[in-house]
């Protein structure tokens, strides 16, 4: 019922243009200004006063391609960003840089693409007693996904018992009118393509590399809305920022990135966190990925404090293989590719061509044609490349694969779409199994398949590939947020270029995926679940209730444990794995305004001109008194612990019943002594809010290593409202 504007940002052209004898090659360029004042707004069309900024055309000459001598603007941005992007030369680059009103001009950069069971994995029932179908699926809420569009035609897209598009809908459709691509409808409400899928004479917003259509369905596909910004695996940042513009502009509720999108800048440098600021302070939700560059710390994206940043988690369900080996050791694996003549179903010889210590055979990027008829076991060279290695494999005439994770891939594994019988199988397990092969003269092994397996254990866990934190740009912040499913998602597809070995079969229309691409559109749906049934929380609200009322136990009520099976940390899993029947019904929330994050980006030093570039307004931070991160009032606490105590004020506001009281409870390390004051709220209305302190003190001599994570939870009879407290090593500095 939810409706979904997908955005897709795509490659661009780069134009050159010649000068004279020599030709000068133009780059792309956003370029960021300083905003208007009222009475220049009203005077000059904002297209028109962008051009003004241009430096004058150089006189063309025969030859010299014309009308594409002179700069050209390519967007001109009004709704998330006062500037502009265009085509320039590097004088022409250098003179703009020096124009009064010109803040700063960004490169432009390719970013790339942080690329079922799950609902009934989160709880969510489609039974007319649970709250998903009480919101009416998210009814009358528009999510708006900036990725590499959808294939409209999709069935996850039909708009069967759909009401029109809300009345506050002001975006456009630009699907063509091609064979079996369908357009927009009920469901799909609009759709725009930015950069090279604008001037793709097919079908501009029309999926071609599968991401989008995954991840719209996941958000909001059937049991998507509006498309506008990527193509194949990587998306231009002029387009991200013209699809953010477009959303806007359009009137979306919910934004979702699948999109690695920043690299750690300083928020008044990330054209990502200055445009989604705009974006919440016009009331809209934007949930983005955490990135896929894990185990590495300070790893993580999109971590400015008014994103929800999401991680990626399992499910407890595996499309399971199982190897068993000639000394009857068995050992689980996963592949989507579930063959019913099974080439590798009897005892075939083990080779393991990295034995020899060649690291290329080792990934079996090369092999002998001794391979023949045996089954090969190669070392994962990435989980890009699974299905690649595999296809090297069957090329040498391999009856089957085992692919072992390297050490730190820990105990992720993929249910990947392979071409041969193959079983990808823990880092544990291949150290075994190695192990078998260099001790045994004649090793053997055959592979099984056992089809679709629910109720594994343990499940969630945080995979290996998922961005940790601390946040580079603001490390008291804790990041990521949440975590929620993002392994081996099955959702919509289309016929892909991104994987050339399905890119004919038409009849595949779903497609198993994994990455924070695919965690980020679940926390997106939830978030439209959450605004239909309360259209008037505010962004910081819907993300307080995400929070506080996540999971950090698994299944079995043990802590969510890392790739590598140990207990993971909130700067891996953020506050915990998503509880959406909690979420909508959080009991207290702490709430924050847009004008609350400018004390706290004046605490990061960023002056009164940078925190501007960020607001679009004049800023006196003397006057507005700074805070440090951990006084933000944000649903979790990082703290840098020293030698002193530290107190910080929180404020939360009661959404739960009118009449209701709270007691604080601690979960702290003995050496930790955390103090709340008051320690007990009573509530007597709804939306009251009330504030108290945290008090975070070493309870005895300061250990070497200062480390350690807790919660402090709100527990009334009905709800409990846990947030994380991090004191993170002394070697993170916050």
């Amino acid at each position: 019922a939810m409706r979904t504007l997908v955005l897709v940002p795509v490659l661009l052209l780069l134009l050159g243009a010649c000068h004279g004898q020599q030709p000068e090659q133009r780059k792309n360029y956003v370029v960021h200004l300083e905003p208007r004042d009222d009475e220049g707004s009203a005077a000059v069309p904002v297209e028109d006063w962008h051009r003004s900024f241009l430096p004058e055309a150089a006189p063309t000459s025969a030859g010299d391609g014309g009308a594409d001598a002179g700069p050209r603007i390519i967007y001109s941005y009004s709704h998330v960003l006062t500037g502009f992007a265009a085509r320039l030369s590097d004088a022409e680059a250098e003179a703009l840089r020096g124009r009064a009103g010109c803040i700063r001009l960004y490169p432009e950069v390719f970013l790339p693409l942080a690329t079922t069971h799950s609902p009934g994995f989160l709880g969510l029932q489609t039974g007319k007693d649970g709250f998903w179908s009480r919101s009416g699926f998210g009814r009358g809420v528009v999510i708006g996904l900036v990725d590499t569009g959808i294939l409209p035609s999709h069935p996850s897209f039909g708009d069967a018992g759909m009401p029109p598009p809300p009345k506050k809908w002001k975006g456009a459709c630009e699907f063509k009118a091609i064979a079996g691509a369908g357009g927009c409808n009920n469901k799909v409400i609009g759709a725009r393509a930015f950069g090279s899928a604008a001037v793709n004479d097919t079908a501009p917003p029309v999926d071609d590399a599968g991401h989008g259509t995954h991840t719209a369905s996941t958000a909001a596909g059937n049991f998507v809305e509006n498309a506008d910004v990527c193509s194949r695996s990587r998306c231009s940042i002029m387009d991200v920022i013209a699809g953010l513009d477009a959303a806007v502009k359009d009137g979306v509720d919910v934004i979702s990135m699948s999109i690695d999108v920043s690299d750690g800048a300083q928020f008044n440098y990330d054209l990502v966190a200055v445009a989604t600021y705009k974006a919440i302070e016009r009331g809209i939700f934007v949930s983005a990925a955490a990135g896929n560059a894990g185990p590495a710390a300070g790893s993580v994206s999109n971590c400015a404090p008014w994103i929800l940043t999401v991680a990626a988690g399992t499910t407890d369900r595996a499309i399971r293989t199982t190897v068993k080996l000639g000394n009857g050791q068995e050992f689980d694996g996963e592949s989507l590719f579930q063959p019913h003549n099974n080439s590798a179903g009897r005892p075939l010889p083990l080779v393991f061509p990295g034995a020899s210590g060649d690291p290329d055979a080792r990934g079996c990027s090369s092999l002998p044609d001794s391979v023949s008829g045996k089954v090969v076991l190669c070392e994962s060279r990435g989980f890009k490349e699974h299905v690649e290695q595999g296809q090297t494999v069957k090329a040498y005439s391999g009856a089957g694969m085992i692919l072992m994770n390297k050490p730190e891939e820990g105990y992720t594994t993929f249910a990947n779409a392979h071409v041969l019988p193959a079983s990808h199988v823990s880092n544990t397990a291949g150290s075994k199994i190695t192990a078998y092969f260099k001790s045994t003269p004649n090793p053997t092994a055959s592979i099984t398949f056992k089809g679709t397996v629910l109720g594994i254990s343990p499940a969630p866990t945080v995979a290996f590939f998922s961005s940790r934190g601390p946040s580079k740009a603001s490390p008291g912040i804790l990041k990521p947020d949440i975590s929620g499913p993002g392994m081996n998602i099955l959702a919509a597809w289309a016929p892909s270029e991104m994987h050339p070995e399905f890119v004919d079969d038409v009849s595949l229309a779903f497609f198993m995926e994994s990455g924070t691409s695919m965690s980020t559109p679940h926390l997106s749906g939830i978030a439209a679940v959450i605004k239909s049934l309360h259209p008037s929380w505010s962004p910081a609200a819907i993300k307080s209730a995400l929070m506080t009322s996540s999971d950090p136990a698994d299944k079995a009520g043990v802590p969510v444990k890392d790739e590598q099976y140990r207990r993971a940390s909130f700067f891996t899993m953020g506050a915990g794995y998503v509880n959406p029947s909690r979420a909508v019904d959080p009991g207290l929330v702490y709430d924050l305004s847009p004008n609350d994050y400018i004390p706290y980006l004046c605490g990061l030093g960023y002056g009164d001109d940078g925190v501007k570039e960020i607001v679009h307004r004049r800023v006196d931070c003397a006057k507005l008194k700074p805070i440090t991160e951990a006084e933000l009032n944000y649903p979790s606490l990082v703290v840098k612990l020293l030698s002193q105590p530290i107190t910080v004020r929180r404020t939360v506001k009661n959404v739960g019943k009118a009449n209701s009281v709270y007691t604080a409870v601690v979960d702290m390390p003995k050496e930790v002594s955390v103090t709340v004051r008051p320690p007990m709220l009573r509530f007597s209305k709804v939306d009251e809010r009330q504030s108290f302190t945290v008090t975070v003190r070493w309870a005895g001599k300061q250990p070497a290593v200062a480390g350690a994570e807790g919660n402090l939870k709100w527990v009334s009879p009905e709800h409990v409202v846990r947030s994380p407290i991090v004191v993170p090593p002394a070697k993170v500095v916050v």
